[in-house]
């Protein structure tokens, strides 16, 4: 199922946003002649930098692929926050997202865009994709806790807001419990997610009642998911998802000699290095 099926589920505060997506197909959505795919490599804990095509080791349903083209070179960021903002965050803990979210885009330099999500008792986007990041800030400093936690639908609107043709597309979710509230479900949002061409990191606090959806999504997209000891440390959470996005490898290549159609599992690996490997567990071909 398309994200634009699940329309009919949706809140009237996502309807807009959901509206214009769904006229946009996903990047992996149609019948594409190129595939990127957003990668980490680390070695020893630390991103391994410096590496080229003939490094990588693409299989695309298991068929061996040729990587055409690598960069790490830094491209437009869109940075997407979508933060928990029920009740259990009033107080000092509202105030440290707030000081997290800050930091956050004060790294972001232009090109780079920013866009607010916030989920309570339902999902609201606060400010869409922007290059004004002074206006997400804005819209950060306006936030005021409320009701229960409808993270499922602050992940799916989230997902709706990338733009992967423009730049790549980094999606934070903070959440600190399980969702009460949502209207969709989580099996809608991640198949949303197998449309999608965006990473997606979870931060939640240690001990929690861990969203699953968070863990899905993560893996789903070669993201991962974080947990921090308290909203203390929130900001250096975010600064380090940042950091190490920016380290991440764009690879291309054309697919040969599989289906043009239905769910492509991929598997990325670095030629003789002991290397850990982070990326999206496949894509959608449509004819």
């Amino acid at each position: 199922m398309r994200p634009a099926a699940a329309l009919g589920l949706l809140p009237a505060a996502l309807w807009s946003v959901a509206s214009v997506r769904a006229q946009e197909p996903p990047t992996f959505g149609t019948g594409i002649e190129t595939i990127r795919v957003d990668v980490l490599v680390t070695e020893a804990g630390r991103p391994l930098q410096g590496l080229g095509p003939e490094d990588f080791e693409v299989r695309d349903d298991g068929v061996p692929q040729e990587v055409a083209f690598v960069s790490s070179e830094e491209l437009p960021l869109n940075l997407i926050l979508a933060l928990d903002a029920s009740a259990s965050v009033a107080g000092e803990p509202l105030d440290q997202l707030r000081r997290a979210g800050r930091a956050l885009l004060d790294r972001l330099e232009a090109p780079d865009r920013a866009a607010l999500v916030t989920f309570s008792h339902q999902a609201t986007v606060r400010e869409p994709l922007t290059d004004d990041v002074s206006r997400v800030e804005r819209a950060l400093a306006r936030v005021e806790p409320l009701g229960q936690t409808a993270a499922v639908d602050g992940c799916y609107a989230a997902v709706l807001l990338a733009e992967a043709e423009v730049g790549r597309d980094l999606v934070i979710v903070f959440s600190d419990g399980v969702d009460t509230s949502s209207w969709l479900t989580r099996e809608q949002v991640v198949e949303a997610g197998r449309y999608a061409d965006v990473v997606v990191y979870g931060v939640t606090l240690r001990g929690a009642d861990r969203p699953e959806l968070l863990r899905e999504l993560s893996e789903l997209s070669g993201g991962a998911l974080l947990e921090v000891d308290s909203t203390r440390d929130l900001s250096g959470a975010f600064l380090r998802i940042l950091e190490e996005f920016r380290h991440r490898y764009l690879l291309h290549y054309t697919p040969r000699g599989v289906s043009r159609e239905g769910w492509h599992r991929l598997q990325v690996t670095v030629k003789d290095r002991r290397a850990t490997v982070r990326a999206r567990a496949g894509y959608v071909a449509d004819r």
